[in-house]
């Protein structure tokens, strides 16, 4: 198992890169409510990797959601950065996103009819980058995942590990403050997962990215500094995994 660092102990307003108070989300259909997020509150440390678990339906996806701006908020602050998200307007809040965060989803999204070096560098082309610096970035963002000489190759071409680290490439491509996981693993077999969790590792070490991974893996989330249970829309418990307290 992959030795884990552990992450900034302090959680002081000036260390937190996510300070989210109070958070409620409800859902309404015709004349159902449902309440996904009942009051969370999560303060993350800058550079801390920070797993989310619990029960399917029991909020996890939909407050990675809401602290990455993905979907609004009914009741609350979320704080990136010292930046109020739900603040901002659709193209701000759209701009902070392509530019501060980086996404990795269980099933890849990458674009079929382009090669790997085309996906990862599709954000930046869309976000206004010159071709050419573009191009030099996603070179650059693809050899950090050692995938460099699969460049040319198209999704249909590589193996579930080779395109969830293009995924991975495509997220880092913009150098992010935090990535966000929603079971990026999922898709993969033990052998890839634990290739995809051990690079993860790598890049926070190396570049101090904080990284938050909703998961249904235990074993994926005791490679994290720090995970969070979920129950019923809400926090219920924390936990420091064994390798991190005996650090």
């Amino acid at each position: 198992m992959d030795e884990v660092q552990a992450g900034p102990p302090s959680r002081n307003g000036r260390d937190l890169i996510i300070n989210a108070r109070d958070i409620v989300k409800t859902y309404r259909t015709d004349d159902l409510e449902v309440k996904a997020l009942r009051g969370v509150t999560l303060q993350v440390p800058r550079g801390q990797m920070v797993a989310i678990m619990g029960p399917s339906g029991c909020g996890k996806t939909t407050l990675l959601n809401c602290l990455s701006g993905l979907d609004t908020i009914n009741g609350g602050v979320i704080l990136i950065e010292g930046e109020d998200i739900n603040k901002l307007s659709d193209n701000k809040r759209t701009e902070f996103r392509a530019t501060q965060m980086g996404f990795v989803f269980q099933f890849y999204n990458l674009l079929p009819v382009l090669n790997a070096i085309e996906n990862v560098e599709l954000p930046l082309l869309v976000s206004g980058t010159k071709a050419k610096e573009a191009r030099v970035k996603a070179t650059a963002s693809l050899e950090t995942v050692h995938l460099a000489e699969w460049a040319t190759h198209k999704p249909s071409q590589l193996s579930g590990g080779q395109r969830q680290r293009v995924t991975i490439a495509r997220a880092l491509v913009n150098s992010p403050a935090i990535v966000w996981g929603d079971e990026p693993t999922g898709d993969l077999d033990t052998a890839n997962a634990d290739e995809i969790m051990a690079l993860i590792i790598d890049l926070n070490r190396k570049h101090n990215q904080t990284f938050v991974i909703v998961t249904h893996a235990p074993e994926v989330a005791a490679k994290c500094h720090r995970i969070v249970f979920m129950k019923d829309g809400e926090i219920v418990r924390e936990e420091v995994p064994q390798q991190v307290r005996a650090s």
